[in-house]
């Protein structure tokens, strides 16, 4: 018995044949390419993406020889937020705006002045460039003539169902960043629809994540090789489904994902909006609720660093942080804002810019690219601290994403959360998660949380440095003044 996560990626799907012991069977990447027209715009072809879903089926069902017959249950996980629309004989009108998406500012404002307070009262969330509302109005302004001929609204991950089973279908965490879901209801919002000009006919139906959404197609099964009836579950949000691929299902834990974004995740009980509305309200892939903070630049700061300022390669991440480890916390009082894209919490501003403050002759390369790593980690902070603010218990935070990787990024976290850092036993992210879900689905576990407790084991922790700690949160308050020291000239810069 296997189960088969696919994770529908910014860059690339990723592919994972899990078992029901939690051993990865076998995993498969396919990458598709992004595509930016103008400054700020963000698109993709859903046919790339079902092309790399297909041929990572395929690819993924070769060997070892006889798992195809063995493969139960299938899950999807995918980017959030971004908008493909389907016509009436369910040709794709045009190319996929994507969550990174930053053309729909106009259209923020419009519905933050237009509803106010309601907004959140609606959705739980407030208008963000990222959103799919944004992206709807965006279209019916500039592009009518596609607006007119909208059938179906989806979800990238959810085209990726329709192709694999014919059904218009989501999960509540995927819907909640629509900006047009009742989240506290669990519902579509009528109010927001209207606004949009949508009826719910256009929206796929909602499920919760475990639930099954439908089955592989004869069709589906010719191009993937898949059996045809095999159940497809709801499936989740990246984010909702990294946080079940790391056990965080219940109260206590929380999940950091240091991946090209950074995500502060936690999971409730009930939910709850923080009142300024800086964090994400969503719906949790375990049938619950959740709030999250996200920056925009994570990984993809040092990533950047390394590639194109210092020009290095692959080989080059290595030298630079070990070049980093030789500095002390707090990189000699040079301080880094992580806005190379913006920032979405707590500021939500995509006019932000990255920024070093505190340069002086003393300070070489090294210092700079530790610089990076803590302000990264401040970045995170701002979110945690937002949740703290909620009252949502912390014991331990379980770090995921390509980050996670480095020892040193792992010990700056823990000194500037002041808790401790897990890595569990999957580093395969959304995708693990997605098969967890495919696993609950069909039967093979009860709930989420003994499906978590039987495959997700915490393995390797970091605790904080005590002497780390009071340097940190000295420094921390001096990154908290920054933004609004330079908001004003973040927004001059963004008009030359």
């Amino acid at each position: 018995m296997s189960f088969l996560g696919v994770d529908l990626g910014t860059s690339s799907v990723k592919l994972l044949l899990l078992n029901k012991a939690g051993s990865v069977l076998r995993t498969v990447s396919k990458e598709y390419p992004v595509y930016y027209p103008k400054v700020g715009w963000a698109e993709q072809s859903p046919m790339d993406w079902w092309n790399a879903v297909r041929e990572g089926i395929q690819e993924i069902l070769t060997e070892p020889q006889n798992i195809l017959s063995k493969v139960e249950g299938i899950g999807l996980s995918g980017q959030m937020h971004g908008l493909v629309l389907l016509d009436k004989d369910n040709h794709v009108l045009m190319p996929a705006l994507l969550w990174c998406d930053q053309r729909t500012q106009k259209e923020c404002e419009e519905l933050s002045e237009r509803l106010g307070d309601k907004l959140s009262e609606y959705t739980g969330n407030k208008a963000l460039t990222g959103f799919t509302a944004p992206k709807v109005l965006w279209v019916r302004k500039n592009r009518p003539e596609i607006y007119e001929q909208i059938e179906h609204v989806l979800l990238p991950k959810d085209y990726i169902r329709w192709k694999l089973t014919g059904e218009y279908a989501t999960d509540t965490s995927d819907a909640s960043g629509t900006l047009f879901f009742d989240v506290a209801h669990r519902c579509w919002s009528s109010e927001m629809l209207d606004i949009l000009g949508l009826s719910e006919e256009n929206l796929p139906t909602c499920y919760e994540s475990y639930e099954i959404t439908g089955s592989v197609t004869e069709q589906a099964a010719q191009e993937t090789g898949l059996h045809s009836g095999t159940i497809v579950v709801g499936g989740g949000g990246d984010q909702a489904s990294g946080a079940v691929g790391t056990g965080v299902v219940t109260a206590g834990t929380v999940s950091v994902a240091l991946g090209t974004s950074g995500v502060v995740f936690a999971c409730q009980e009930n939910y709850s909006v923080d009142s300024e509305n800086h964090l994400h309200s969503f719906c949790h892939a375990n049938g619950k609720w959740h709030v999250m903070g996200v920056m925009l630049s994570a990984a993809s700061c040092l990533k950047w660093w390394v590639e194109e300022v210092c020009q290095f390669d692959d080989a080059g991440y290595a030298v630079l942080l070990q070049e980093a480890a030789t500095v002390p916390a707090g990189s000699e009082g040079l301080l880094f804002l992580p806005y190379l894209m913006g920032e979405r919490t707590p500021y939500s501003n995509p006019n932000a810019r990255g920024t070093f403050i505190g340069l002086s002759m003393t300070h070489g390369r090294g210092h700079m690219t530790r610089a990076i790593l803590e302000g990264v980690g401040f970045g995170l902070r701002d979110s945690l601290e937002i949740i703290r603010e909620q009252h949502i218990p912390i014991y331990e935070v379980r770090l995921s994403g390509g980050g996670a990787k480095s020892v040193l990024w792992r010990q700056i976290l823990a000194d500037i959360l002041a808790l401790p850092i897990h890595v569990v036993n999957s580093a395969e992210g959304p995708a693990f998660g997605a098969a967890i879900l495919a696993a609950v689905g069909v039967g093979a576990f009860s709930d989420m949380e003994e499906a978590c407790s039987v495959m997700i084991k915490a393995m390797e922790q970091t605790e904080p440095i005590a002497a780390n700690l009071e340097k940190y949160n000295s420094l921390y308050g001096v990154y908290r003044q920054l933004y609004s020291a330079l908001q004003d000239s973040f927004e001059k810069l963004s008009v030359i």
